[in-house]
């Protein structure tokens, strides 16, 4: 396979069902629905995390949070641990990042040959209270999310203008600056990350009485597995939310799927024009989804599909066109992908990363691996472990019940068959399968001291939960607004039954 430029697209909290492609049946996002015809979409993909900070440290570093301890959106990746963009740039090769990146701050040696304007977490200390666990706190900020739902323009959607904007001149000055060597361009936009706020050219594509309701959102229809509950009652997003204001909220993230398509589609036309679309490979995908209602659940922080599945599209020159692919794959998937595309070979510490090139998994057979998301941040009550096994999917928590998904047969995912003793084996199987990669305990453990140690440096519990909270991380030169945070002393979410 001959070495390529990359454009790397990460938006920011895109659950795979939220597209054309994927067979959405209202969404319009005709930009990424021609790069999959012409590429590879992958059915199966999934984030390591599913929150902003752990899981962009996994994506850059290939590797697990419990493999680097960037554990939650206060323990932000430091340039510590080597990432795709290190590798990169040692080789010689450039790799420019514009837009969020989420890092502790731009003065650590992230591997970026330049970061162009860059969100970082808040004041490089990011969101302590994600730490606070035992017990969880109420998370006042998330009712600001149904209040802000609607119609109206907004800084991330001014941000991503911006991004589209710079990424759009730096790939016109290519053709007029040659490199010797492939680069990689990372643009990461930050919709349709909430506030679930879009403009009226994007909401009106979505009238509000025909969006439809989150499903399992009745009260009778909602999970009630501890871990569920506890992240509810921690992230209380939905008790602000009636009906007027649902659909004002799947209208506006519907309308921001299709804003971040446009600028997509921005992207490609300058790689059209410039004449790079014939030496310039394409991957799309998002570090997480969103819960966006179903089961009464917003935001990420989950291992249902619609927050830890992501979409993945990838096109370009030697990419096979029209191609869906089934294997699992997921974001640390990416960077043996990327020295693959540009054309470096793998060594030392590379070898022992846990994925695969995603030009080895679509050439086949996939390498036997098992895909794992974890999680141990905001609104969980303990830690929190998923694989593939074919169509099932496991969910181990410790210290809490397990949860087994067949998606082949429930891709809502509304039946759990752990407890049901007809799948026991296949559970005794996936737990196997999970213990190969992890020990859930001992990540659980340590996650927990890593936080214990983060909280006492940051001055301690009451003085974190006096700090509050923000609801999402400001743009550059924006100041985050706090909101106060409070303990519940008795969670009915932490029965270990």
């Amino acid at each position: 396979m001959k070495p390529r430029n990359l454009l790397f697209i990460m938006s920011d909290e895109h659950s795979r069902r939220v597209l054309g492609c994927y067979e959405h049946p209202m969404v319009r996002t005709p930009n990424l629905d021609r790069l999959a015809a012409g590429g590879v979409r992958f059915t199966d993909a999934y984030c390591n995390s599913p929150i902003c900070v752990p899981s962009r440290a996994s994506f850059h570093t290939g590797r697990y949070p419990h493999q680097i301890r960037f554990w939650d959106n206060a323990m932000p990746y430091d340039g510590s641990v080597p990432s795709w963009g290190h590798r990169l740039t040692e080789a010689g090769h450039r790799a420019t990042s514009i837009g969020k990146l989420h890092f502790r701050s731009t003065d650590d040696n992230n591997g970026f040959s330049e970061e162009i304007m860059p969100l970082h977490v808040v004041d490089g200390v990011g969101d302590p209270l994600g730490m606070i666990r035992r017990p969880l706190p109420v998370r006042k900020a998330t009712l600001k999310m149904a209040h802000d739902a609607g119609c109206g323009d907004s800084d991330y959607q001014r941000y991503d203008d911006k991004i589209a904007m710079a990424a759009e001149h730096w790939l016109r000055e290519r053709p007029k600056a040659p490199e010797h060597k492939p680069w990689v361009l990372f643009v990461s936009f930050v919709c349709p990350h909430f506030p679930l706020i879009a403009r009226k050219e994007w909401y009106s594509l979505y009238p509000e009485e025909d969006v439809p309701r989150p499903a399992l959102y009745a009260p009778t229809e909602r999970p009630d597995h501890p871990y569920v509950v506890a992240l509810r009652e921690c992230q209380v997003f939905d008790k602000s939310f009636d009906d007027q204001r649902l659909r004002k909220a799947i209208a506006a993230y519907f309308g921001l799927v299709s804003f971040i398509d446009h600028q997509v589609g921005r992207l490609l036309r300058v790689l059209e024009e410039t004449g790079l679309i014939d030496e310039t490979r394409i991957i799309y995908t998002s570090d997480h989804g969103d819960n966006l209602g179903t089961r009464g659940l917003w935001g990420k922080s989950t291992m249902y599909e619609e927050s830890a599945g992501v979409p993945m599209i990838m096109a370009g020159p030697e990419v096979p066109q029209g191609i869906v692919c089934r294997e699992t794959v997921s974001l640390v998937d990416c960077f043996p992908t990327i020295l693959d595309c540009v054309g470096l070979q793998r060594h030392g510490a590379d070898i022992t990363l846990p994925g695969s090139s995603l030009f080895d998994v679509v050439r086949g057979p996939a390498p036997r691996r098992t895909v794992m998301s974890e999680y141990h941040a905001s609104g969980a009550a303990t830690g929190a472990f998923m694989i593939r096994k074919d169509q099932f999917k496991f969910i181990y928590y410790v210290g809490m019940r397990p949860q087994l998904y067949d998606l082949r047969a429930d891709l809502q995912e509304s039946r759990d068959l752990a407890q049901d003793p007809r799948y026991g084996d296949v559970v005794k199987d996936c737990e196997a399968a999970l213990r190969a990669v992890i020990d859930p305990e001992e990540a659980d453990r340590q996650a927990f001291s890593d936080q214990e140690a983060r909280l006492t440096a940051a001055g301690g519990r009451e003085a974190v939960l006096a700090r509050g909270a923000f609801g999402f991380s400001p743009i550059p030169g924006v100041k985050p607004v706090y909101e106060a945070a409070e303990v519940r002393h008795e969670q009915s979410g932490l029965r270990t039954d």
